[in-house]
């Protein structure tokens, strides 16, 4: 395989100099709370780094911009912007946070080297560096597949850079694993492709176990606990013991890791799978201010959903209750599924459906909390999931019998609510299906009942009405179980 990662240069920063120009070439920071979560390249030359305290950042340059970036919108949105494009040049792309992609061009490859072996040319040249300035050697077919990446890699950000204005570093590699460790070798605006020989010299100069990715914080202190604290020590550390310790296919996965072997596929990332956010503070102590922090969380959250055009039917909240000791492990988090009637309102009604949201996060959050009892929260966060397409209207349903009129005077509001979900705004796919279902298989009315149904403006999907204000004679050709709908709805 040959798999490209590419890794946006200072991220938020490069967004907000998009957005305001004129901060360019001049020291930047993204601002969130009291900490600089990123900065430009003029402010490292001044001795700012990431995640340094804005005190000491402003102490160190006083010149220092600081914007605000607790609002991620924008780069959300420059993210999904950046995939998209890469998905253009290949299907294969799968996100790693806001400002990382891996990017499958194995079959791209073997297309210009088939196309290279046709025209009989023999001579590729290298796109950035080699790492280890490890010698080409054209002979072997792994090699030029890997200068070939090198190629693509370029094309790659160069058309990031001529669309979207963003720099970026990128590795080539034979697997994920090694072309994430090998992106970062030349910063910023640079990228670098890893030849097989060169592996083991890459993965055993990491520092730290925790520096490969796949090993994560608890399996690293447990590691620790082993005296395992570096890749060499994890190559030679016995295999069984390390099966007994962290169990069969995890000990072996993470051994695999620490020789540079990764099969794992790019996967597509496709839609969200859930939206969420969060807010960390020095202290929150009350219910008063555990639900003002809700109510803020979830007007972003609302507002991310209805462009989604999917609707959630699982919900979570997530706290962090302070600790001296140890700031990773002390979340706790509990989930329900979102009661069938505010499915419904997302989307149409935001702001009626907060208040109900609220007090379902609240019950949640009792549930955790004691509030009875003093308490130190660091950390509040709400998340969606379980999304799901608007449902179409389909055969065994009342909307595929009852098809939609002009609302009565005075009843405007409550079927213009009906029609918005019978038209699933924000999916193009479920219009589609409900237009075809429509055309083929709803049942003919003549002209004249038509017309008389629109004169007599009797509301088109009359979900907890009376069959009394339906059209008589099409209730009569509903099925049974349709009429038992109808009738069970108003009782």
């Amino acid at each position: 395989r040959v798999i490209v990662h590419l890794d946006l240069d200072c991220f938020y920063a490069q967004v907000e100099m998009i957005r305001n120009p004129e901060l360019r070439d001049k020291p930047l920071g993204v601002q969130q709370k009291n900490i600089v979560v990123t900065c430009n390249y003029e402010a490292r030359k001044c001795g700012v780094k990431k995640l340094m305290s804005v005190r000491d950042a402003k102490e160190k340059v006083p010149q220092l911009i600081l914007v605000n970036g607790e609002d991620l919108t924008p780069y959300r949105e420059m993210s999904y912007k950046v995939t998209e494009l890469l998905g253009e040049f290949c299907p294969l792309v799968e996100r790693l946070g806001f400002d990382e992609n891996f990017v499958d061009v194995t079959e791209i490859v073997e297309k210009r080297l088939n196309q290279l072996q046709q025209s009989g040319c023999s001579r590729v040249c290298v796109s950035g560096h080699v790492y280890n300035s490890q010698a080409i050697n054209l002979q072997d077919t792994t090699h030029v597949r890997l200068v070939i990446g090198s190629q693509i890699a370029e094309e790659l950000r160069e058309a990031i850079y001529a669309r979207l204005g963003l720099t970026g570093c990128a590795g080539v590699a034979s697997n994920k694993l090694l072309s994430k460790l090998v992106s970062g070798t030349f910063k910023p605006n640079q990228q670098t492709v890893l030849l097989p020989e060169s592996c083991q010299d890459l993965i055993r100069g990491l520092e730290h176990i925790q520096k490969v990715p796949g090993i994560g914080y608890k399996t690293t202190k447990r590691l620790e606990t082993l005296g395992v604290r570096n890749v060499c020590d994890l190559q030679a550390f016995p295999s069984a013991v390390l099966e007994k310790e962290l169990g069969v296919s995890n000990a072996q996965r993470i051994q695999k890791l620490s020789y540079g072997e990764d099969d794992s596929p790019v996967t597509p990332s496709g839609p969200p799978q859930s939206f969420s956010d969060e807010d960390s503070f020095k202290k929150c102590s009350s219910e008063v201010e555990v639900k003002e922090k809700i109510e803020e969380l979830l007007h972003n959250l609302l507002d991310r959903i209805d462009k989604d055009g999917r609707q959630p039917h699982t919900v979570r909240l997530t706290i962090r209750q302070f600790s001296s000791t140890d700031k990773w492990l002390n979340r706790e988090s509990r989930q329900c599924p979102v009661p069938p009637h505010l499915i419904q309102k997302f989307g149409k009604e935001s702001s009626n459906i907060i208040p109900p949201l609220v007090d379902i996060l609240m019950k949640l959050f009792r549930k955790m909390i004691d509030v009875d009892l003093p308490f130190h929260l660091t950390l509040l966060s709400v998340c969606f999931s379980n999304l799901k397409d608007l449902p179409s209207s389909k055969k065994g349903s009342i909307g595929f019998y009852l098809k939609q009129m002009s609302p009565p005077s005075g009843s405007g509001k409550r079927v213009r609510e009906v029609e918005d979900v019978s038209q699933g705004e924000g999916s193009a796919s479920w219009n589609q299906s409900c237009n075809r279902t429509g055309t083929t298989k709803t049942r003919k009315l003549s002209e004249e009942k038509k017309s008389n149904i629109k004169e007599e403006g009797i509301p088109d999907f009359p979900f907890n009405l009376f069959p009394a204000r339906i059209d008589q004679e099409v209730f009569r050709e509903l099925p049974e179980d349709i009429k038992k709908e109808i009738l069970s709805g108003k009782t």
